[in-house]
């Protein structure tokens, strides 16, 4: 099951269970949208690999399958 981590690791920007911004590499890394466009080219830093939009869950299934509460915090420069 998907750990749903709370934040981007590059700007640390909230990304709640249900948020349509996430974004994660086949190793649940995982940016907000604007950051895999704007600074990481689309190619996660930490395996190479590339980005999908991360599912959401929402609901009864959140409630029984509650997200990740801890936060991954890796800043990044731009470009």
């Amino acid at each position: 099951m998907l750990q749903l981590r709370p934040n981007c690791e590059c700007c640390d920007r909230d990304l709640p269970p249900d948020s349509t911004e996430a974004r994660i590499c086949s190793f649940e890394c995982t940016f907000c949208a604007s950051c895999v466009t704007q600074r990481l080219a689309g190619v996660c830093p930490n395996c190479g690999g590339d980005f999908a939009p991360r599912p959401r869950r929402v609901g009864a299934v959140l409630a029984r399958n509650p997200a990740s509460t801890e936060r991954v915090f890796k800043p990044r420069p731009l470009g």
